[in-house]
């Protein structure tokens, strides 16, 4: 393991507009805000944050034009409802889903998925991460996190463990990476990562196949993944 996934991070032209739907609609709270950067919280501990991006290039999912690059998956105890709740707080309903799940997009055009399952309120099941070959790169993020790879089949893999966010890999005919920080190809998410060595954590990153990317502050660097994904390690 080199680090923890510590906050899965959407960008956004309006961070506050986001973050406030995200909140209804996970039951989240807020626990940082300034005019760059907003983290809301899970009761689970789950951080999502929100980035300022004014020039962000939306998803138009399913258009392979416009691909979405990851995307998260909510557990709701009642379909239909979370459906309803979901569209009158500014989402969209996409094309694709059955009587198990349903596809939709945020008001800043990030795709995510609501889930049936066995809970008694909105839960985050995973956080999705598009690639055109999944089995690699669930063993890249499985060395980062710590996570071992549970699930690896036709079309994906899963890292997971007990009491953390699992990842999922989805494989894409015609995956299109962020070029980061290009604005014709930005990104759309990221996964900031927690270190307690960053030195020694970038070494380990490198070897595995990562490219450090420009950018960075006091307490935080970007990469990218093997499949051009940024993430960021922190401290």
């Amino acid at each position: 393991m080199i680090g923890t996934l510590r906050t899965v991070v959407l960008d956004a032209p309006d961070i506050k507009s986001l973050a406030a739907f995200y909140t209804e609609l996970a039951g989240l709270d807020e626990h940082y805000a300034d005019d760059e950067w907003i983290t809301l919280k899970a009761a689970d501990g789950t951080r999502l944050g929100f980035q300022s991006a004014p020039d962000l290039v939306p998803p138009r999912w399913p258009d392979p034009a416009y691909p979405q690059q990851m995307h998260l998956d909510l557990r709701v105890p009642d379909l239909a409802a979370a459906i309803e709740h979901a569209v009158k707080l500014g989402a969209t309903r996409l094309p694709r889903g059955d009587e198990n799940y349903a596809v939709l997009a945020d008001p800043a055009g990030h795709p995510f998925c609501l889930c049936l399952g066995e809970v008694d309120s909105t839960t985050f099941a995973d956080v999705a991460i598009d690639c055109a070959s999944a089995g690699p790169l669930a063993r890249f993020y499985s060395e980062l996190l710590g996570l071992p790879v549970t699930w690896e089949g036709e079309g994906g893999a899963m890292i997971s463990t007990e009491g953390r966010l699992p990842v999922i890999f989805q494989e894409i005919a015609d995956y299109r990476a962020p070029q980061w920080p290009d604005p014709a190809h930005p990104q759309q998410y990221h996964l900031d990562v927690e270190v307690a060595d960053v030195d020694a954590a970038e070494a380990q990153v490198l070897a595995l196949g990562g490219t450090r990317l420009a950018g960075g502050g006091d307490n935080w660097r970007v990469y990218a993944d093997p499949v051009g994904h940024p993430f960021c390690l922190v401290w």
